[in-house]
């Protein structure tokens, strides 16, 4: 299998996935393009945007964002607040032991 790759990933077209059932506040829609994806689930890598608004966000697996636009903040569990904007690179743990994978858009 060649390695995935996207040459030029500021054209890449992203799919809508729509609002979800997860909305906090407002009407925060997700769009994004899977680049690769273990057979199993259990990583994955792509694009993601999302619209304003709130929503309530649990990784399943580890999560490594480098955010290209916008700001807005996270909030774990324990109340830790993670401040995000342009430029920044996260990576979040896991919260708790992992559910098997699944993807609804």
């Amino acid at each position: 299998m060649p390695t995935p790759h996207w040459p030029k990933a500021s054209t890449v077209k992203l799919e809508d996935w729509g609002g979800g059932s997860n909305t906090l506040a407002g009407s925060p829609r997700a769009s994004g393009r899977i680049l690769s994806q273990n057979p199993d689930g259990s990583s994955e890598c792509g694009l993601w945007s999302c619209t304003p608004g709130s929503r309530k966000v649990t990784f399943a697996a580890d999560e490594f964002c480098h955010f290209l636009s916008g700001r807005g903040t996270y909030v774990r569990e324990n109340g830790e607040e993670i401040p995000v904007e342009a430029g920044m690179l996260v990576f979040f743990p896991p919260a708790g032991p992992a559910p098997p994978p699944s993807r609804k858009h």
